[in-house]
């Protein structure tokens, strides 16, 4: 592992980790603490890689929350990966760490969570857990107990992104992706953090198929505005559209689609999105586009659009946007097809 203070110019820190191959998750912490993950371990630096240590996760209870033993050994699963790329947040004038996992793809069945720290690092908390999903989580090997909060009637497959809205000092998660017989995948989930009480109150705001906008993700929030990108893609007849699109409306009106304003249709999936400085990018989701790597981006907060395809990368899905670095650069992890690790990439708007 390495790491390097002057973006990516020089790298003086540096350690020896056997399982970096099977790293899916980092984040580096405003006061210079690194959290990374394996498939199913997280662990923290406080010093710059000198040394490391795993952290156990606590459960809503305050109990180790320990991976499961799974039916393939090589197949543990992906407890930590996100696919959003902003995980950090200033909440009642501290920073809070917040991510779920997009699992249930490759890697193994896993349960679906999301997280939080609230100390950098030091300790990490589940702040929601979806029910058991029959479709893609496996049983405990030794326990037989189902993966999954078994208490909870919302399932999903996965999550998709997770951001703050200061305006309302609530968080905001989007889930994909079908559905399980009569139950939805797609959820807009929206919940408040009790600091005092280090509490957790969540509430389901919408439920729906995959053929409709809130099938989404990149959420952002600007001036107290709700931004998001829909990438609908269940089946329809010949005739109709796919719900798609980057929307924007108040937060007290995501549940009706009559008070959203479609501010851009890239016509193909996309679902990362990050808002930063009046750019909004997003990308194009390869598998479904006919661009290779597409890029799709505003430098006017929705006035004005344009889609690039950087065909040189090869079929690649843009995911995991970063906010700019002090050279005003955008980091962004390409993923072969849709989700294998390919390369990094840095993009920047033309001045």
């Amino acid at each position: 592992m390495f790491l390097s203070e002057d973006n990516g110019k020089t790298w003086p820190h540096s350690a020896r980790f056997p399982n970096a191959d099977n790293i899916t998750f980092s984040c580096i912490l405003k006061n210079g603490n690194i959290m990374f993950a394996t498939r199913t371990k997280l662990y923290l630096s406080t010093d710059n890689l000198k040394t490391h240590k795993q952290i156990i996760v606590k459960d809503r209870d305050g109990n180790d929350y320990l991976p499961h033993t799974p039916s393939d050994p090589d197949r543990p699963g992906w407890y930590f990966h996100p696919l959003d790329g902003l995980h950090t947040w200033d909440v009642d004038e501290r920073e809070m760490l917040v991510w779920g996992n997009y699992c249930n793809v490759l890697g193994g069945p896993v349960p679906v969570n999301i997280y939080y720290s609230t100390d950098h690092g030091q300790t990490v908390k589940i702040a929601y857990s979806f029910g058991h999903n029959p479709r893609f989580q496996d049983r405990d090997v030794k326990s037989g107990a189902p993966l999954g909060d078994p208490d909870n009637p919302v399932i999903c497959r996965h999550i998709h992104s997770v951001a703050y809205n200061p305006a309302e000092r609530a968080f905001y998660a989007c889930t994909g992706d079908r559905d399980v017989e009569e139950r939805h995948e797609c959820h807009w989930l929206r919940g408040t953090f009790e600091s005092k009480k280090d509490v957790w109150n969540w509430k389901v705001l919408v439920s729906s198929n995959n053929n409709s906008r809130y099938k989404s993700g990149g959420i952002n929030f600007v001036d107290g505005q709700l931004y998001w990108a829909a990438d609908a893609n269940g089946r329809i007849p010949p005739d109709q559209k796919h719900d798609r699109g980057i929307f924007r409306c108040d937060p007290s009106d995501l549940t009706d689609p009559a008070k959203h304003t479609m501010l851009f249709n890239p016509e193909y999936e996309s679902a990362n999105m990050i808002i930063e400085d009046g750019v909004i990018l997003a990308a194009h989701y390869a598998p479904a586009s006919p661009y290779n790597t597409g890029f799709i981006i505003s430098p006017d907060m929705g006035k004005t659009w344009a889609q690039h395809d950087l065909k040189q990368f090869g079929r690649r899905s843009p995911v995991r946007f970063h906010i700019m670095n002090s050279d005003g650069w955008f980091r962004v992890d390409l993923r072969k097809g849709w989700i294998d690790r390919g390369e990094v990439l840095f993009i920047k708007p033309k001045q």
